[in-house]
């Protein structure tokens, strides 16, 4: 038996160098979250049940959909496309349903598969009563309400977020959210589009707003699951300060990632708890959970996935500003940061939109879209405001990249949604609240009837 090496810092920050790739092989990847119900009841579904989560991985499978299993738990669906790659249906802690989408080359593709996938869902979710809502954050259960999923990992993640925050248990229980991945070629090119992605990533929580009630009631925010990751795990969340620091680069992400305290290492089937320990003991063999064991490459990218900043570096870099919402902003989330980020002189007019905010600029607007939506300030200037010139340059960028569909028509369509949302100045929050004081005099199950997938 070959003895284990240590892990170097090198071979761990080569998880992440290693996916640059020139930028005729750049892709795209769209996730999203949504929240299932019962159609008569609106309670949210349990995993086992006619009527539950299992029965939909199950239909799901007739679709060419194949299992992934987890303690003798179906866990997720897998799919490989045309062109061997794969996407994947996967659980959220409270059965939310979420697609990770396989790369793909442009917005049409992306579009394509939401719409296949949506498509296949309804077929299932129909046969069986329930029915599926996109939204930041839960509008009418409370965290006892919603039932848990047989995932290893969130046992041990439901013990230990109590420890660091206050909404944890939101985060995991009552959010949903829509998320867009994106290439870089160079240590260089990954800063610039670290650096002006996280900048602007609250001005995408602003124009994605769509969570404005809790149990049933206005609850004074705009995006309430913006708001939760504020108080979710100072150790693993916000807008790291360190990335807009001289040197930033792939080593100090690492370091960050290395003193993040872990949740868990994987063996076999099995989540073993090491919450709150440190990974840098963990390459010593002094993990109290796993004494005397080295950690491997794939305990370190399990790690990685336990980090939730707004922006995320793994082999590619995740947005991850926006609440959940209806099918045309799952597209124009993708379409918005494919614009600014594969676009050289997007990416340099985007930049140039944040290059002079401070770090107390950062946090203060992180929070203060949160309540205030397009209606919050920076340095002197609204977001409202700011959010009409990143569209602007997102469009730009679109129209330079030159992607058309088989109808000869280029990406830019999928932000007209946005647009419109930026020169109103009205966030998608702040139109269920208006349906809620008028149309449906208050009554939020309004909501799944009239915004239902």
């Amino acid at each position: 038996m070959v003895e284990q090496e240590p892990l170097s810092l090198a071979q761990l920050t080569a998880v992440m160098s290693d996916g640059a790739k020139p930028k005729d092989q750049w892709r795209i990847g769209a996730e999203h979250e949504k929240f299932g119900f019962d159609r008569n009841t609106l309670r949210r579904p349990a995993y086992e049940g006619d009527h539950g989560i299992l029965a939909m991985l199950t239909g799901l499978q007739r679709f060419g959909w194949s299992p992934v299993e987890e303690a003798g738990h179906v866990i997720a669906l897998e799919r490989k496309n045309s062109e061997g790659y794969a996407a994947s249906i996967s659980l959220e802690p409270g059965g939310q349903f979420e697609l990770s989408g396989a790369p793909l080359k442009d917005i049409h593709d992306i579009c394509n598969e939401t719409g296949q996938h949506l498509m296949e869902v309804k077929m299932v979710a129909d046969e069986i009563g329930l029915g599926f809502l996109g939204a930041g954050f839960d509008p009418l259960w409370a965290r006892a309400d919603v039932p848990v999923m047989p995932k290893g990992r969130y046992e041990i993640m439901r013990a230990y977020m109590p420890k660091k925050g206050g909404l944890g248990l939101d985060m995991m229980l009552r959010t949903c959210t829509i998320q867009a991945n994106l290439d870089f070629d160079s240590e260089a090119d990954m800063v610039a589009k670290f650096r002006t992605s996280l900048a602007l990533q609250p001005i995408a929580t602003a124009l994605f707003a769509c969570s404005p009630f809790t149990e049933g009631k206005p609850n004074g925010f705009l995006s309430a699951r913006a708001n939760v990751w504020t108080d979710t795990d100072p150790d693993r969340t916000g807008m790291l300060d360190f990335v807009f620091a001289d040197g930033f680069g792939y080593e100090t992400y690492a370091n960050y990632a290395l003193d993040t305290p872990m949740y868990f290492a994987k063996r076999g089937d099995r989540y073993v708890d090491a919450s709150g320990q440190s990974f840098r003991d963990f390459l010593k063999g002094e993990l109290p959970a796993l004494p005397g064991e080295l950690p491997t490459l794939k305990d370190w990218g399990d790690h990685l996935t336990t980090l939730f900043p707004e922006v995320r570096l793994k082999s590619y870099l995740e947005m991850r500003g926006a609440d959940g919402g209806p099918w045309s902003r799952i597209c124009g989330l993708p379409a918005l940061w494919a614009g600014i980020l594969y676009d050289a002189p997007s990416l340099a007019a985007a930049w140039d939109l944040c290059k002079d905010w401070d770090i107390a600029d950062h946090e203060t607007l992180r929070r203060d879209v949160t309540r205030l939506g397009l209606k919050a300030e920076v340095a002197g200037r609204s977001v409202r405001d700011i959010a009409v010139d990143m569209v602007a340059i997102a469009r730009k960028g679109l129209k330079n990249r030159a992607r058309y569909s088989g109808g000869m028509v280029d990406e830019r369509g999928y932000l007209s949604e946005l647009e419109d949302i930026a020169d109103s100045g009205i966030t998608p929050a702040d139109r269920l609240l208006s349906l809620y004081h008028g149309e449906w005099n208050g009554d939020v199950t309004r909501m799944y009837r009239d915004f239902a997938y």
